[in-house]
């Protein structure tokens, strides 16, 4: 301890040994060490109240010193003023130890310096210098701990940034992940479908070029028939390569906005059709006017597709029987309501209350991540929303998206 150690300093100013000074010192450290473990288990008043007692004793301490280095004319009177200010800037929890060893510094040094013969306006004016230190040490001290505690709340802040700038690249590299696998579980479809477009291009580019090259050219119209069939088949692969490519572009930085719900059923839809073509049927019902809707457009329609994607890979060990997927959607009061359905073997009872869970999934590992209805839920009710998951009375599953409508329009029975 320093305190202790400083007794050599005592011995120079003393020239001799002397145990007096050293009781002193060691009392002053004991005192020390006891209020730091007293400080760690104490509530605030009593911490108050132990930081007091120590400014106390250290003051009585010191003042010892003092008298046992020649009183007012030793080297130790003269360092008084500081010891307030070391006790401000050192106390960090409360302001009770400068407080009052200041009080009794300044009491005490001013009775000291009166009973060796000072005046009494001399010792007056050394106990109002004692206490002018005491606060600035209080003034120095607070400030400190302003300073510091905003050191940490900015260390804090920083490192809360830090985290959600994490969590949020994380959450767009979850998202993409499962965006990605969606578009894997696709990949048959898509491939089976360009094939029949590029096929078809393939033979009327043979045909155009045989008829263009003969002599006398071919019928005009069978010339024109076979145009429009090359370019039916360049648009449709136009169409999926577009929907494929703007259904797993990044979208992290997308604001909600208002968009027809029925043209993202219908671009989900039609992106959905490339897997679910050779498995079942998928029937769309809208009502010819249905309420906007306020979504990132490209994220619901990634929570539909996802639900269409389940419901084929729920349906495709149905292969050859009568295998149906239904898009409904009707007005509710204030909201619209979404409905996914198919008739397949719906959902296990034991399955339903985990389905939304991170990473539960009842699939093989290479056809389901365990994210995609989880994220799907988060996506819905980012937009105020709520996603819900049944089985149907006749059989099979039910998913239902409920958004809150932006306005409402009568609606229309349409089969």
């Amino acid at each position: 301890m320093v305190v202790v150690l400083l007794y050599g300093v005592d011995l120079l100013i003393l020239e001799h040994a002397s145990w007096e000074p050293l009781a002193v010192r060691l009392a002053w450290a004991v005192a020390m060490i006891l209020t730091g473990l007293a400080m760690n288990h104490t509530s605030p008043f009593q911490s108050w109240l132990v930081s007091s007692g120590y400014g106390i004793v250290s003051a009585l301490c010191y003042l010892g010193l003092v008298a046992l280095g020649g009183g007012p004319h030793g080297p130790y009177f003269s360092f008084s003023p500081a010891i307030p200010l070391v006790m401000a800037m050192a106390s960090t929890e409360t302001l009770g130890a400068p407080v009052t060893c200041g009080l009794v510094s300044a009491l005490g040094g001013g009775w000291m310096l009166h009973a060796s013969g000072a005046s009494p306006l001399e010792a007056f004016l050394w106990s109002l210098m004692m206490l002018v230190m005491m606060f600035f040490g209080l003034y120095g001290g607070v400030q400190f701990r302003k300073a510091r505690l905003a050191e940490n709340e900015t260390r804090l802040e920083r490192s809360r940034r830090e985290a959600l700038e994490k969590l949020a690249a994380s959450e767009r590299r979850r998202a993409q992940s499962e965006r990605l696998a969606t578009i894997g579980r696709l990949a048959a479809g898509v491939a089976h479908e360009l094939n029949n477009p590029i096929a078809y291009v393939r033979t009327n580019l043979d045909f155009l070029g045989r008829e263009l090259l003969s002599t006398p050219p071919g019928s005009r119209e069978e010339v024109r028939e076979a145009f429009q069939d090359v370019n039916s088949g360049v648009e449709r692969i136009r169409q999926i390569v577009s929907d494929l490519r703007g259904f797993s572009r990044m979208d992290a930085t997308e604001e909600p906005a208002r968009c027809s719900l029925a043209e993202v059923v219908t671009d989900a839809a039609r992106l959905a059709s490339v897997r679910l073509k050779s498995v079942a049927r998928l029937r769309v019902e809208l009502p010819a006017e249905l309420p906007e809707v306020h979504v990132v457009r490209r994220r619901l329609a990634q929570v539909i597709l996802n639900l269409l994607v389940n419901a084929s890979d729920a349906l495709e060990a149905r292969r050859g029987q009568e295998s149906e997927v239904r898009v409904q959607a009707r007005v509710e009061g204030e909201a619209v309501q979404l409905l996914i359905e198919d008739n397949g073997p719906g959902f296990p009872e034991e399955v339903l209350p985990r389905l939304f869970e991170p990473f539960f999934t009842t699939k093989e590992p290479e056809r389901g991540t365990g994210l995609g209805l989880m994220l799907s839920r988060e996506y819905v009710e980012q937009f105020g929303g709520t996603l819900t998951a049944a089985n149907r009375e006749e059989g099979g599953a039910r998913l239902c998206i409920r958004l809150p409508a932006i306005a409402h329009h009568p609606v229309s029975a349409t089969a």
